[in-house]
């Protein structure tokens, strides 16, 4: 009986239906801000994101609504390193098609923000939001009104002097979306159900920091992945698994001094990208097989099962990338593959995650 007793007590509460509107509220706002992410994926990829060259929040929602102001807005490109070296005989037809996908990428970050404050507000208005959860909220609107920050800030280093944004500030871009995702994720599983099972088990406290590896690595992927994009390296060595027949490229160490290689050297950042990938993908799999031998109570193996899933999809679509030269809708889907294995991974440190006494 006693025993019965103390199983009772270490039986998971489910969140109360207060938190549940919160906790989808959550999950629709992470859905955005991955969203967000493919969009500006596609934004780069189709060189759109230095055609707005003005920055205003709110007011800037709106398009330019007459040819007037159209002619404004093109004048202002027009003095800027990306039209006078790359695009000078572009004519204002040429200037819209790349114009709207830039506003249509700030206009859905603009959107984020209000989906995100207006049920904010009425939430506490309300008094449905918990003491402990109040700060986690706020600290997450202030985190995606910085994020609008660092995209301008990332869009002024291209509108100075070269013709391309600067591959460190869109690797902070990056980051922080996944950031901002990963919090989002993990507040909305937390309010969906606070105790999972797994977390009772004591084989979940060596599972857990194999996790928080692999997320780390997965990470430390994502931000190199934006170094490729950024510096454009993903569209030299388009060859798989040999870079060009080489397994190390020659011209991994033209650079002095040597440390610049890693970071501005085209062939230096793909092959740790690869090199990276592939020890993420192993550190995602190697997990996988860890918890489903481990057979954990609760949802911990589906989650295991999904993280070795999507990693695997992920580097087939890296590779994809490469060999088609970065083809758009391959590029696309591989920057949303990204954030999938970080949902998958996020999810399963909720389901072994401690249960505080």
């Amino acid at each position: 009986m006693t025993a019965f007793a103390s199983d009772l007590a270490r039986t998971p509460a489910h969140s109360p239906p207060s938190d549940r509107p919160i906790a989808w509220w959550l999950v629709v706002c992470a859905a955005m801000v991955l969203a967000m992410a493919v969009i500006g994926a596609i934004t780069r990829l189709t060189e759109s994101g230095l055609s707005m060259v003005e920055w205003k929040p709110l007011i800037g929602i709106l398009p330019p609504l007459s040819e007037a102001e159209w002619n404004r807005v093109f004048d202002l490109y027009k003095g800027t390193p990306e039209f006078r070296i790359f695009n000078n005989r572009m004519d204002l037809a040429g200037f819209q098609e790349i114009f709207w996908w830039e506003w249509f990428h700030r206009l859905w970050g603009q959107l984020i923000g209000f989906v995100f404050l207006i049920p904010f507000l009425r939430f506490w208005i309300q008094g449905r939001i918990a003491p402990g959860l109040w700060p986690k909220l706020a600290g997450l609107f202030l985190l995606g009104g910085l994020q609008g920050v660092v995209g301008w800030f990332m869009v002024k280093s291209g509108l100075v002097d070269q013709p391309n944004v600067s591959h460190y500030r869109l690797a902070l871009h990056l980051g922080m979306a996944i950031l901002i995702y990963g919090l989002l994720l993990r507040t909305a599983l937390g309010l969906f159900d606070p105790l999972p099972l797994a977390g009772w088990r004591p084989e979940a406290a060596g599972l857990r920091r194999h996790a928080r590896w692999a997320l780390g690595l997965v990470a430390v992927t994502i931000v190199w992945g934006a170094f490729v994009a950024g510096s454009r390296a993903g569209y030299a060595y388009n060859s798989f698994p040999l870079m060009e027949g080489h397994v190390i490229p020659p011209e991994i160490g033209t650079l002095t001094p040597w440390w610049h290689n890693p970071f501005e050297n085209t062939a230096a950042i793909q092959l740790i990208h690869r090199a990276l990938a592939l020890l993420s993908g192993l550190a995602v799999l190697l997990l996988t097989a860890r918890v489903l031998l481990t057979r954990l109570p609760g949802r911990a193996g589906a989650a295991a099962l999904a993280a070795g899933a999507m990693v695997l999809a992920q580097i087939g679509l890296g590779i994809a990338t490469l060999l088609t030269v970065v083809w758009i809708p391959v590029a696309a889907a591989h920057q949303a593959g990204a954030i999938l294995v970080v949902s998958t991974l996020v999810w399963l440190l909720h389901e072994l995650r401690p249960v505080r006494r």
